[in-house]
């Protein structure tokens, strides 16, 4: 049977495959699967965006993210879902982190996917009386931080598709990083472990609209990106493959408890070892002393460069083939899917819990 499936992107974020964020490259595979599979893929996300099914073009991406730009964006969403709602669409899939501005009124499933750290998250969205409304954390570890007296979100890990990243059949003599510009991935540490380790580093990513994230830039990135490191910017496609398959290993510096790491399983698929911080998910991603290295420290993550070489590529694309595959996360919401349209929201969690957790 075929369905309707609306996945709604975070109001501020262009949709493409050069995209940078994990919660974008997720909801593209997420479409990409349903036009494959037959079903009518429709997807809410800012104007300029590029999706395989149909895109319900949302506004610009305002070049300042203000308390103003925040409240017409959120109300025009508003009224797209409600009309979306009254057009025979099956289920509704949101994945911004803002989605309880633009909850849709009962009557249509909803699927929410948290895909960043819950405390980032006002309380009432993990206290919504909305019926037929359906939460899932992308780890273990996210699960854990759930607030007090909640109900167990659903379990879906991420997923990275196994065609698009393959290994290149030698290295070079670089390190890679790789996403968003921003001070919470404190990307300034991996070119500073870099430099110390004489080793040198592509920085790959973009900078969005915030303040923040352009002053970081500019007064942590830039004085540091001297020769030989190099800045590549946004990088998608074939570029990108290259780019995490030739490196001798992908350096995670992030500062926060990461829910989940695209780059670091897309990595591993091309056979790249990770060296991480002890963060979150990556704890769970990043197998110590066979896929990679888990650090505390600048020195700790010099040291880990210089052991990279020692680590085999082929054990590495083999933990991607085992745990971290695109066709995994999206049989998985296929399933639940199925389950929220079909039960009028009395699902089996335990079983729709099983399919996600098992590895396909």
């Amino acid at each position: 049977m075929a369905y309707n499936i609306l996945n709604v992107g975070f109001p501020f974020a262009r949709m493409a495959p050069d995209t940078a964020g994990g919660a974008e490259q997720v909801l593209l595979a997420l479409d990409r699967a349903l036009v494959a599979g037959g079903h009518n893929s429709l997807v809410l996300a800012p104007a300029g965006s590029r999706v395989c099914g149909r895109l319900l073009e949302g506004l610009p991406v305002p070049n300042a993210i203000t308390e103003q730009a925040r409240a017409t964006v959120h109300a025009f969403y508003k009224r797209k879902l409600e009309e979306a709602a009254r057009d025979h669409i099956d289920l509704i899939h949101l994945h911004g982190v803002d989605f309880t501005n633009y909850l849709p009124l009962p009557g249509v499933p909803v699927v929410i996917t948290l895909h960043l750290p819950l405390d980032l998250y006002p309380q009432q969205a993990f206290r919504s009386s909305r019926p037929d409304t359906h939460l899932v954390c992308v780890s273990e570890s996210q699960a854990r931080t759930q607030p007090a007296g909640c109900q167990l979100p659903l379990i879906i890990p991420n997923g990275v598709s196994l065609d698009e990243f393959y290994p290149e059949p030698r290295k070079e003599d670089y390190v890679v990083a790789l996403g968003r510009i921003c001070p919470e991935k404190a990307f300034h540490l991996a070119l500073d472990a870099a430099s110390a380790a004489g080793i040198p580093l592509q920085l790959a990513g973009e900078t969005y609209a915030y303040s923040s994230h352009r002053q970081y830039f500019e007064q942590a990135i830039q004085p540091r990106l001297r020769s030989p490191h190099r800045f590549v910017g946004r990088v998608g496609g074939e570029a990108k493959r290259i780019l995490l398959a030739r490196a001798r290993a992908l350096l995670i510096s992030s500062q926060i408890e990461e829910t989940s790491s695209l780059v670091a399983m897309e990595a591993l698929a091309c056979g790249t070892p990770v060296l991480a911080f002890r963060a979150g998910a990556l704890r769970e991603i990043v197998d110590h002393g066979r896929t990679g290295f888990l650090v505390s420290n600048v020195e700790e993550m010099a040291d880990a460069i210089r052991r990279a070489s020692d680590l085999d590529p082929a054990a590495c694309r083999r933990a991607a083939e085992e745990r971290f595959s695109a066709q995994r996360m999206t049989e998985s919401y296929f399933e639940l899917y199925r389950h929220a349209i079909g039960a009028a929201g009395n699902i089996d969690r335990d079983e729709v819990r099983f399919a996600a957790s098992s590895d396909q």
